[in-house]
Order: structure tokens, then C-alpha cells, then sequence
């Protein structure tokens, strides 16, 4: 394992939120994301070292997914926001289970939960079951500006942690 992902795990594992309980201030950010973009499937993930757990989600039933099928875990590798138009004609994921079978993905957009000091500990991501090409440039912003309200609200949560 490489530096760069030692340091980002160590520091997801220090907001000690994974596997914690369902928290209003998160689900309420997914709920808006759902709704804003107007998707069935909207997520909080944390990306550990071999899963993507679910600290928020709405319209999906599980609690978390193998990093290895996880699109988050590619979001994660860049700044921006990461839109999947069609996970079928994506050659990353045209072969990925959560494209194949349940959750049925053909749209994916993520941008990525940034730690104070850089690190990418996860996303908020939006899906459909259905291709969308109409993701504009102000939907990619929208979504950032959520990530970016979710990583304000981990460095409170941390800081009363420490205080805690």
C-alpha cells in the first residue's frame, strides 16, 4: 500500500465515523441531493480499505459495497466531479455487478469529501437507473458545493470529538 493511501486511511479512521449510526445533518444532505437532481439513489460514502460504507443514503438497502466495485473509489482519485453518463459504455464499469445486477446503475456523479489536509475520504454521490447526458457544468457545481458542506461538517465533527 502506498504512502499516500496509508495517510488518507489514518486519517478516515481518525473522524471515527465508520459503522456509527445514522446522523440527521448527513442523511438530510443526501435527501437534498436526491431531490436536487432529481435521482433515485443519492449516498454518503466513506471509503475504507476494502469497502465503501454508507454513512447517508437514501434509496438503496445496503450499508455498504466492496471498494472493488465501488465508483466512489475512483472518484476519490481525482478533485472534481466524477459523471458516468452510461456505466454500459464505460469501459471501467460496464462489467461492474452494481451495473449488471441491483442497483441496475447506468448514471453515476460523485465529488469527493475532502479531509482538512487533503485527503479524500469518500463522496457524495448521486445515481439513476437510467443514462442521463444533461449533467451541466451548474449540476457539477451543485454537487461539489455539497461535498463541500459535508466536508466543513466532518471538520466540526472532529474537532468536537477531539473535545469530546
Amino acid at each position: 500500500m502506498e504512502d499516500r493511501e496509508k495517510r488518507r486511511l489514518q486519517t478516515l479512521h481518525g473522524y471515527r465515523l465508520l459503522d456509527t449510526p445514522p446522523e440527521p445533518e448527513f442523511d438530510d444532505i443526501v435527501r437534498r441531493a436526491a431531490e436536487r437532481f432529481d435521482t433515485p439513489i443519492a449516498l454518503m460514502s466513506l471509503v475504507d480499505a476494502d469497502r465503501q460504507w454508507f454513512k447517508a443514503k437514501v434509496g438503496l438497502d445496503v450499508d455498504e459495497t466492496p471498494r472493488s466495485v465501488a465508483f466512489c473509489a475512483y472518484t476519490i482519485q481525482g478533485s472534481d466531479v466524477m459523471v458516468v453518463e452510461d456505466a454500459r459504455e464505460d469501459e471501467r464499469f460496464s462489467r461492474n455487478p452494481l451495473v449488471l445486477d441491483d442497483p441496475s446503475i447506468r448514471f453515476y456523479a460523485g465529488a469527493p469529501v475532502t479531509a482538512e489536509g487533503g485527503d479524500k475520504l469518500g463522496t457524495i454521490c448521486i445515481i439513476d437507473r437510467k443514462p442521463r447526458h444533461d449533467f451541466s457544468q451548474a449540476d457539477r457545481e451543485a454537487l461539489a458545493n455539497l461535498a463541500a458542506e459535508v466536508s466543513r461538517m466532518l471538520g466540526s465533527t472532529k474537532e468536537m470529538a477531539r473535545s469530546g
